[in-house]
């Protein structure tokens, strides 16, 4: 029987990082599988297990909706506080029982290290339909040791290369943005590069248009070095008393950041929100005034569009895909990475503002997320999974 494209389809979601992990990446898997799932497609999800003695097949709820989730045996890195990672002389093993299991109609892997690997080298023998999004940047991970910049640019090659050997298996490649995408492309000999928002359900999150009575800068991501929330907190510190911040989330560098927030006299005008649920962040968000943040290593940023989805103008770093979020002077302005100053300058303008000016650019910033909706974004994987 020839299908029809309103049939649903069974799809596996390959993830090296899933919830309760807080990244980009990890969000994206969420919203696309509870998505598909709200759409009638029966969709599993391939993931670390949260601890060693968990892994096994689940039901669990994600984003509001039910999904499988076949939970495969992994160690946490010791160098860090919550990655997980499946053995890679066992992993092969745990994908080849899971697709005689599951036997999928399609694979969508969301990298290429370890988990995404080997179910594209089952998908490519067992000619399954493989779709693979990008989240990974080899620079990124790179910036996170120090080393000379010979060696930093061989690993990047070597990063690179290792990237490619998987995505040329795939029958369709995505990464967040356009920009990504064109980096992708000169980075490895792929072409045809398809850049596909992580989509956004903006009704989720409330803007609130009424003058502000206080005035709060917010950041919402991990608390590591690559999102450099210490130029947040320079910023900050060159502002008014009367400004605070809050920063919502985990990460490795919160005792650095509050023992800095501390030298810089500011650390009673900083809320350190650390992990917090979803109902927090977007309380959080409506009662802010605008969003900061530094980091030069987003290939979307799924925060800043929740802001943006939040009513609230954004000030971001120049660098890589930000600039695709920011209409300068509209909802928002950028600023050269790492320049606290110019930071401040831009959060200064922006809460002096009169109302009607600042109310103009939170509408900005709720007109221009539109074009970021979940279901568009639902839309082009659909069609990429049947083809």
């Amino acid at each position: 029987m020839t299908e029809t494209r309103t049939e649903p389809l069974k799809i596996l979601v390959g993830c090296d990082t899933f919830t309760p992990n807080i990244n980009g990446a990890a969000r994206f898997a969420e919203r696309l599988a509870a998505g598909l799932v709200e759409r009638g497609h029966d969709v599993h999800i391939a993931a670390p297990a949260a601890t060693f003695t968990t892994h096994g097949r689940y039901r669990e709820v994600v984003e509001g909706q039910e999904m499988t989730v076949h939970r495969l045996p992994s160690w946490r890195l010791l160098m860090h506080e919550w990655v997980r990672f499946v053995l890679p002389w066992r992993v092969d093993h745990y994908v080849r029982q899971l697709l005689d299991s599951v036997q999928p109609d399609v694979i969508h892997i969301q990298s290429h290290i370890i988990i995404g690997r080997a179910l594209s080298k089952e998908a490519k023998k067992r000619g399954i339909r493989l779709i693979a999004t990008n989240h990974v940047m080899p620079e990124n991970i790179v910036d996170l040791w120090s080393m000379p910049l010979w060696l930093r640019r061989l690993c990047v090659k070597w990063g690179w290369h290792d990237a490619d050997s998987v995505l040329r298996r795939a029958d369709g490649i995505t990464t967040p943005t356009r920009r990504a995408a064109d980096f992708l492309e000169r980075s490895t000999p792929r072409t045809g590069v398809l850049p596909v928002s992580c989509g956004l359900d903006a009704s989720q999150y409330v803007a609130d248009l009424s003058e502000r009575t206080e005035k709060r800068v917010v950041f919402v991501g991990r608390m590591t070095q690559e999102k450099h929330v210490d130029v947040l907190l320079r910023a900050v510190a060159r502002l008014d008393a009367e400004v605070g911040l809050d920063l919502v989330g985990p990460g490795d560098q919160l005792p650095a950041l509050e023992k800095l927030a501390s030298e810089l006299g500011v650390r009673e005008r900083v809320v350190f929100h650390g992990r917090a649920s979803d109902e927090t962040l977007r309380a959080t968000l409506t009662k802010g005034s605008v969003f900061a943040i530094a980091s030069i290593a987003e290939l979307q940023s799924i925060a800043t569009m929740e802001a943006m989805a939040s009513g609230l103008p954004i000030v971001a770093a120049n660098a890589m895909a930000l600039p695709h979020l920011v209409t300068v002077g509209q909802n928002g302005f950028l600023f050269e990475p790492r320049d606290d100053a110019e930071l401040a300058t831009h959060l200064k303008h922006i809460l002096s503002l009169p109302h009607e000016e600042f109310q103009a650019m939170q509408k900005a910033s709720l007109e221009a997320v539109k074009v970021h909706d979940i279901n568009n974004t639902l839309d082009r994987f659909e069609e990429l999974y049947r083809g």
